[in-house]
């Protein structure tokens, strides 16, 4: 079993630019693709994700040291530290229950196509961490692999009964027809979107608006997303208390994030079609006029500048939460670049309305500082079993991605109730 466990993770530890662009390749294949028509789309994916990844690297390089400057400046004390995702799938990767995700994933996935109780054929694989995470929680409070694993399809299922639901949004805001999102950390903040429609009926704050296009109107090329990012970014800088050089550079560091992003998933969009083209013919042909969605990464939904305008005002939102909330013990840290990736749907909903995202995503990001505080204790129990090196000082880890997610953190007390 471990030696089975170490190949899955030799595997993944490929990650998405490899895994995708050979998911993709055997997609096309199965559709009826060309090789040489499948293997363009694939490899064109591949360096799509390339892209996206080494932007998303630039993003993580400057915004995690920034944060944690302004949390020093705030001489934040709190005895539970947000370790990120990289620790937490790590975590999960190091559970028994590990080895039966994959295949397990498969299987329900191709199961609800078939029975047409899911639209969205997943293909981010890599993703599946955060049914494992899920499945290694229970795990740990029952200690019944079989109860762990239904945790994980459960979640799974739930996954992608969101990813269908939000997939028209994803094509109409995102411009992204044929995809849908089922990665589980922004799948937890799906509940937001039916704030955004509350505030978007409350009378004063439906006027407020702000996002790339009214923006650009008022400003002029000031308003443009490469001056935004180069703004917003100098803020952060500035809050962090960084030298004015450091300002300048975390700025043009956010600036080439809302120029090159979009850019990437330009590229990506290119790969897809011709699968996307190519499943829907398929299927037509057998089922009648099914619509069906490939599930990617939702790094796809990062190209909006609206997505990171919100995310970089909630980073220092964030630690100001962590601190005035009360009950709250997690110091956010890690998962503060993993924002963008969270609010997406939020942002999406809002129609990148830049007020109502940030509203809505400071009061989700508020309930998940409470959830991962709730969770350290069993987090932090499951990282000591797999000898995970714990921060120097720490008490407790939790994470923002997992620990303070919404549906993991249902499905765990479900579960707490019968053990």
């Amino acid at each position: 079993m471990e030696a089975f466990v170490n190949v899955i993770q030799s595997f993944l530890d490929l990650g998405a630019t490899v895994i995708l662009p050979v998911a993709i390749f055997l997609l096309g294949l199965f559709f009826g693709q060309k090789p040489g028509k499948a293997f363009r789309s694939g490899l064109t994916i591949g360096v799509a994700f390339v892209g996206i990844f080494l932007v998303i690297d630039l993003l993580v390089a400057n915004l995690g040291p920034a944060a944690q400057g302004m949390v020093e400046r705030l001489g934040v004390s709190l005895n539970v530290i947000d370790v990120g995702w990289p620790a937490t799938s790590s975590i999960a990767w190091a559970s028994v229950v590990a080895a039966f995700i994959i295949p397990l994933g498969l299987i329900v996935n191709v199961v609800m196509l078939f029975t047409k109780t899911t639209k969205t054929m997943n293909v981010d694989i890599w993703n599946y961490w955060h049914y494992t995470f899920m499945a290694a929680l229970v795990y740990a409070i029952s200690g019944s692999i079989v109860q762990g694993l239904i945790a994980a399809v459960i979640f799974q299922i739930v996954c992608l009964k969101v990813a269908d639901w939000t997939a028209p949004m994803v094509s109409d805001f995102y411009e992204m027809p044929g995809v849908s999102v089922a990665t589980g950390s922004t799948i937890s903040y799906a509940p937001g979107i039916f704030l955004v429609k509350l505030l978007q009926k409350i009378p004063g704050i439906n006027k407020l608006t702000a996002d790339p296009d009214t923006i650009q109107k008022r400003f002029g090329i000031f308003g443009e997303s490469i001056f935004i990012g180069l703004f917003l970014g100098a803020a952060i800088g500035f809050l962090a208390g960084y030298n004015a050089g450091d300002i300048i550079e975390i700025g043009m560091a956010m600036a080439a994030v809302m120029v090159l992003m979009p850019r990437m998933v330009k590229i990506l969009m290119e790969g897809l079609m011709p699968v996307s083209e190519s499943a829907r013919e398929w299927l037509n042909k057998r089922f009648g006029d099914k619509e069906i969605y490939i599930g990617l990464d939702a790094a796809v939904l990062l190209g909006h500048p609206s997505v990171i305008s919100t995310a970089l005002i909630l980073v220092p939102i964030t630690v100001l939460l962590a601190v005035i909330l009360p009950g709250n013990s997690l110091l956010p840290f890690g998962d503060l670049a993993t924002i963008p990736f969270v609010v997406a749907f939020i942002v999406g909903a809002a129609r990148g309305n830049i007020v109502h995202s940030v509203i809505v995503g400071a009061i989700m990001i508020s309930l998940s500082l409470y959830m991962a505080t709730d969770v350290a204790p069993i987090f932090t129990e499951m990282a000591i079993k797999t000898d995970f090196k714990m921060p120097e000082g720490s008490a407790m880890i939790s994470s923002i991605d997992q620990g303070g997610n919404l549906v993991n953190w249902i499905i765990y007390k479900v579960f707490a109730l019968f053990n």
